[in-house]
């Protein structure tokens, strides 16, 4: 086993610590993995504080990692050591289901999430990238190209996918209007991807300080959703809206604004249900409201290549580990642009090594 090093919630209240326990020695699939840097997602807060409701403890959070090669299992041959990889929110799935055939790893009944999860290898509970290393089988490790900063890659694993995701499948691109809801960890992200995707981009805001950095970040428009008379000036021009908050609010002002055959996508998950749409709006224009996870690892890989491309990374902000805390509580207060990114060689700090 493989001695490993990072910081755990041990129960919903108390603060993230530090924190030793064992990964499993590489099997033939496996890619044993020095974690770098790894991103701090909104979710991870979500569960470190059981607001979901199904969380065990201890818990390593973190599912947005980058980190270096240091182990090939005997039968891997499409990674190297040296090479910088990454890992998102799935570290396993059943591989024969329809779902998994057909590269949807993210809806398999039998998906094994980074962290909080049964792990079926090594039992108990899976921990994720708020540590110094990490095993995983190949299927799930992606290839992170040398144009992407590091550690500004770390959150595209999963506020990448989880906007990349619906976008592409609803087949947005060169002449859509698209709307994104929320200029967050998500929402910068879709910002950015709907843009480089050819759409024209409207980004809804409930902060009117939020208006320059949006337009930077590559909106065409910005409209403050609190402004009834702003939201009604674009009723029946929208041919998708993205909306990435994750905390319940009325849905009604946005599907409003979609054309006939509309979508409004959820990708935010708030801790409350969102109050009950008006049928209305939904039924007399054939709208739709709908929702989207993740991608699965193909889509996943997908994202990473068409981020290289087109030069988009996270906007973040690197702390050291022992800023964790804190971090999650400037998280609540919406005080980052846009995401957090653990440096991992601070572990050292605490004297724990790697």
């Amino acid at each position: 086993m493989l001695k490993t090093h990072g910081y755990a919630a041990h129960n919903n209240h108390s603060p993230l610590v530090p924190f030793s326990f064992e990964r499993r020695e590489p099997r033939p699939n496996d890619v044993q993995i020095e974690i770098l840097f790894c991103g701090v997602c909104h979710s991870d807060i979500h569960q470190a504080r059981n607001e979901w409701g199904s969380s065990t403890f201890p818990m390593v959070p973190g599912h947005e990692i980058i980190g270096k090669v240091t182990a090939l299992g005997g039968a891997v041959s499409s990674f190297k050591i040296g090479e910088m990889v990454g890992v998102g929110c799935l570290v396993g799935s059943c591989r024969t289901c329809s779902d998994c055939k057909e590269h949807l790893e993210q809806f398999c009944n039998a998906a094994t999430f980074t962290y909080n999860a049964p792990d079926n290898i090594s039992g108990g509970s899976t921990y994720g990238g708020y540590s110094s290393q990490i095993v995983v089988d190949q299927h799930f490790v992606l290839h992170i190209s040398d144009k992407l900063d590091p550690a500004a890659a770390a959150p595209l694993l999963c506020a990448g996918i989880t906007t990349y995701s619906p976008l592409k499948h609803w087949q947005v691109g060169k002449g859509d209007k698209v709307g994104i809801v929320g200029l967050g960890g998500l929402g910068h992200m879709g910002v950015k991807l709907a843009r480089a995707m050819g759409a024209h981009v409207v980004l809804f805001t409930t902060s009117a300080s939020k208006v320059d950095d949006a337009i930077r970040l590559g909106a065409h428009e910005v409209v403050i959703s609190k402004d009834t008379e702003a939201m009604q000036q674009h009723r029946l021009s929208f041919d998708f809206i993205l909306n990435t908050v994750a905390a319940a609010h009325s849905l009604d002002s946005f599907t409003e604004l979609l054309k006939r055959d509309g979508t409004l996508c959820l990708v935010g998950v708030p801790d409350h249900p969102h109050p009950s749409p008006a049928i209305g709006n939904l039924i007399f224009k054939r709208r739709k409201i709908a929702g989207s996870l993740i991608g699965g690892l193909k889509e996943t890989q997908e994202m990473l290549d068409f981020c290289a491309e087109h030069n988009i990374v996270s906007d973040i902000e690197i702390i050291p580990i022992q800023q964790i805390n804190q971090a999650y509580e400037r998280m609540l207060k919406s005080d980052v642009k846009y995401r957090f990114v653990i440096d991992l060689a601070s572990l050292n700090a605490d004297g724990v090594g790697k």
